[in-house]
């Protein structure tokens, strides 16, 4: 079987390799798997302050607080929960980083969530969680650091960490700023 290329189909062929091209010169990269729907990893109505500061590690991670009406942190101990359903991939204590207890959930596509500095882990490796599942209590463990209680939170898409999207609201580096869960209202 020949192929014979007309014009059009050289036109065609011309026009997909300039795209791709000015694509990779312009950074632009190929679509990604549709992004879960991610929301805050809070009790419906919660408001928390998030914080995604210059020379956090990894890059794109939030850092969460909550505080009380009087302005006062009152984190330790809060609920945590799934930001979108999936299945547990990895419930440890890590000694090897700054990390502490910390969940790994998996939601298909090569998507991640990563919940950080945990006082409790609530689930284990392997389970199922939908959306709003509790996994966890918010602390401050870390094997490396000396924290004051908050949520280390990360998207991940194909092992890199991602500039995070919460309930459509797109998380770009170095914001600090309030936002309210509508997880499982």
């Amino acid at each position: 079987m020949s192929i014979s290329f007309t014009a059009t189909r050289w036109r065609f062929v011309a026009l997909l390799t300039v795209g791709a091209v000015v694509g990779a010169l312009l950074g632009v990269q190929p679509a990604q798997a549709a992004r879960p729907g991610f929301r805050m990893p809070f009790l419906c109505g919660q408001t928390w302050q998030g914080n995604n500061w210059n020379g956090h590690s990894p890059a794109h991670a939030i850092d969460w607080n909550h505080y009380d009406a009087n302005g006062n942190p009152d984190d330790l101990g809060r609920r945590v929960v799934a930001s979108a359903a999936g299945t547990v991939l990895e419930s440890y204590y890590s000694t090897t980083t700054g990390y502490g207890n910390t969940i790994v959930i998996g939601h298909g596509d090569g998507w991640r969530t990563r919940y950080a500095h945990l006082s409790e882990r609530l689930v284990a490796e392997g389970a199922k969680v939908d959306r709003g599942t509790v996994i966890g209590k918010v602390g401050a463990t870390s094997a490396k650091y000396d924290l004051s209680p908050h949520l280390h939170y990360e998207q991940i898409h194909d092992g890199s960490v991602v500039v995070s999207v919460v309930q459509g609201v797109t998380w770009s580096d170095y914001l600090k700023r309030n936002q309210t869960s509508t997880n499982n209202c």
